[in-house]
């Protein structure tokens, strides 16, 4: 299945470090984690979306905007869960991976704090979350889906998640270039961040891929002006 690509290349990398491990130890060790192969790569998307709920949007958030997460008070499965989630979630592989150190880098030293999930109750309390309209339609899309309650439903809806984060940032890029220009583009460049519902983290996004360049980054920091008004 090519939407769990990256968690089966790691399943597969720890049952080779297994198998290496302990050739005798096939009924103790690798049987049962092969057995729950489906339940360790394929359902920890859903199971996040039936845990959070309501208060999914902060995670989607945090993991665009690769903002820290501390999780408190979670059984092993719950934290493995929630990590996997963020990985999943995050654009990663989508977009330089130099942006993301940077932005790494940028998000942790601009909060100094973590998002804090603490899941001692029956759902989780988060606190330092942030969110947007974009994260907030988006876990609409995941509610709607936990009615079928099919696991690959779930993967997909993030995988269109994040397409649809790429596309606007792809765009607002476009935009940035021609607002270089143009005065009415730049009045486009605000209208799009305005409209789009993800303009906080989309502009962050693309402030530290044009940091070596200094037309860009003159019209980054008139928009972030503008956005602050």
């Amino acid at each position: 299945e090519d939407t769990f690509r990256l968690e089966l290349d790691k399943y597969i990398q720890n049952l080779k470090i297994n198998l290496d491990l302990e050739q005798k130890s096939l009924d103790t060790c690798v049987s049962p984690y092969l057995r729950s192969w489906f339940e360790d790569a394929i359902c920890p998307i859903q199971r996040v979306v039936q845990l959070f709920q309501d208060k999914l949007a902060p995670l989607l958030h945090a993991a665009l905007s690769y903002t820290p997460v501390e999780v408190k008070n979670a059984s092993e499965r719950t934290e493995k869960d929630i990590s996997r989630f963020l990985a999943a979630a995050s654009l990663q592989g989508l977009v330089q991976e130099g942006t993301m150190t940077s932005l790494c880098i940028a998000m942790t030293e601009e909060q100094h704090k973590s998002m804090v999930i603490d899941c001692s109750g029956p759902q989780p309390q988060l606190h330092n979350a942030g969110s947007n309209r974009f994260c907030e339609d988006w876990m609409q899309a995941f509610l709607n889906g936990t009615e079928g309650g099919n696991p690959f439903l779930f993967r997909q809806i993030l995988e269109n998640f994040k397409l649809k984060a790429i596309q606007d940032i792809n765009n607002l890029k476009r935009f940035i270039r021609q607002a270089e220009m143009n005065h009415y583009a730049l009045f486009k460049c605000y209208l799009f961040l305005k409209n789009c519902g993800s303009g906080d983290i989309l502009l962050k996004i693309v402030k530290v891929e044009h940091a070596e360049m200094p037309e860009a980054r003159n019209v980054v920091t008139v928009l972030e002006e503008f956005l602050r008004e």
